[in-house]
Formats: C-alpha cells, sequence, structure tokens
C-alpha cells in the first residue's frame, strides 16, 4: 500500500533577502499528517524563515512549498492562513479583547454562528486547562504569562485547522510553567490528530515532545531522525555535539543527586 502524500512538502526550497544573504540553502523536507516535527538548530540557521514559508509569511526564491498537495503560492495567503494554527512566543493576543474575543477571532472572520463561536471558546478553555467561568472575561494583562500563552494555543486551533505551526511557543516561561504547558500541548496534538511543527532552542524539549527531529544549520537541513535515532546513531559533528547536550546535563545531575557538588 503506498504511504500517504506529506501534509507538507518543501521541495529544493531557497530563500535570499535583498542584498543576497541567503536565508535557506536547497531546503526538502516532507511533514507527514499526524507528525509532530521538532526543527533545532543555532540562532540564523533558518529555522523560522523556514516556518514563515508554509503560511506565505516569507515567499521562497526557488523551489516549491505545498500544503495538502497544493503549492501555497497559488492559494490566497488570508485563506491560506485561517486554516493553519500559528503560535509563537510573543503570543500577540489583542491587548482590547477578552479572552474569548481573542478566542474566537477566525471563527469569526470565517462567519461562524455567534452561538457556535461562544460555545467553542468554551470548549478551547477546558481544553487548555483553563477554568472558563473564570477566564473567559478577562484581558491579557490580566493573565500570567503560561495563561497568556495558553489562550493562545487555544485561538490557534479554534477553527479546527489540521496543522498547527510554533515558533519557540513555550522560550519566554519558567521551566515548571514550560515543562506542564509543552505536555499539555503535545495531548492536545495527539487528541486533536493535528499536525505541528514547532521551532525551538532547546534540544531536550525537542527529543521529548517531538516524534521527529529536524536539525539545520547554516541555512541547511543536515538531519532528520527520530529522537532516539540522533541520539545513538552516528553524525556529523555539530549534530554530535548537540545531542551529547542533554547527557551531559544528565551526568551533572547525577553527580548532584549522588553528592558530587564538583562543578
Amino acid at each position: 500500500m503506498p504511504s500517504a502524500p506529506p501534509i507538507i512538502s518543501f521541495k529544493e526550497v531557497s530563500k535570499a533577502y535583498d542584498g543576497g544573504a541567503s536565508a535557506l540553502d536547497c531546503v526538502s523536507l516532507d511533514v507527514a499528517g499526524g507528525e509532530f516535527l521538532a526543527i533545532v538548530g543555532p540562532s540564523g540557521s533558518g529555522k523560522t524563515t523556514l516556518l514563515r514559508l508554509v503560511n506565505r509569511l516569507a515567499e521562497p526564491s526557488t523551489g516549491v512549498v505545498r500544503v495538502n498537495g497544493e503549492n501555497v503560492q497559488s492559494l490566497d495567503p488570508i485563506a491560506l492562513r485561517r486554516r493553519i494554527g500559528y503560535v509563537f512566543q510573543g503570543i500577540g493576543l489583542f491587548p482590547h479583547m477578552t479572552v474569548a474575543e481573542n478566542i474566537s477571532i477566525t471563527p469569526t472572520l470565517l462567519g461562524t454562528e455567534k452561538g457556535e463561536i461562544a460555545a467553542r471558546a468554551d470548549e478551547l478553555l477546558d481544553l487548555v486547562r483553563l477554568e472558563r467561568t473564570r477566564y473567559r472575561d478577562r484581558y491579557p494583562h490580566q493573565l500570567s504569562g503560561g495563561e497568556r500563552q495558553r489562550v493562545g494555543v487555544a485561538r490557534a486551533i479554534a477553527a479546527n485547522p489540521r496543522i498547527v505551526l510554533m515558533d519557540e511557543p513555550f522560550g519566554a516561561l519558567d521551566p515548571i510553567t514550560r515543562e506542564a504547558l509543552s505536555a499539555d500541548y503535545r495531548r492536545l496534538h495527539d487528541e486533536l490528530a493535528l499536525t505541528t511543527v514547532m521551532i525551538t532552542h532547546d534540544i531536550l524539549e525537542a527529543l521529548l515532545i517531538a516524534d521527529r527531529v529536524a536539525v539545520m544549520q547554516s541555512g541547511r537541513v543536515i538531519a532528520t531522525g527520530t529522537p532516539h535515532a540522533l541520539i545513538t546513531e552516528k553524525q556529523n559533528d555539530y549534530v554530535r555535539e548537540l545531542m551529547q547536550t542533554p547527557r551531559r546535563h544528565a551526568d551533572r545531575l547525577g553527580g548532584l543527586i549522588a553528592g558530587d557538588d564538583r562543578r
């Protein structure tokens, strides 16, 4: 039986900015339906540019980006963005709107009936573990960083997208909140059968939450694989060093637990 076509596909995609600076260099990468793909790599490696090509916040200089088999450059960018969820570190909630109104933006733009929109907002508050009666009518400035990020996730999935793009969504949160929210999002990804592409600088987060990890360097994808494969297989020097980072932390933590406080 042939495998299903990828839901997102990058084919020999390059991106050069004015002045000749290259952000992406002939990237080919497929994302399967239902997959959780994490993209890691140093600052300036092209991660965010690659993500922005999917919903046409950036355009490729050469190559083709496809979503559900369609060349995104043949699609209306506004309509495309309304069917793709997008979560980023800055959150971007509208300060003059309540939590429920922020969540309801895309369904409202799509012409969903008002009663259905209200019910959907409450349903999403439940999904992201925010008590509906307590949070529905609050404004963003009345929320903690973690609560705002949960509202951002709810807003991203309000119109039932199949695809969610995440750009360092938990990077500004404290470690406890970050761990809880990343685990909760992974639960939502599975329950709602989403396809998620997440950029993160935290290699441990990528290894623990994703089905597959893509490593970028200097505008190219230099390695892809399951977390187990990337950790255990021989890779180039950068990937090997990257994968050693969690192990070094684990070894140091093990020493602290054993009573060796040497740094």
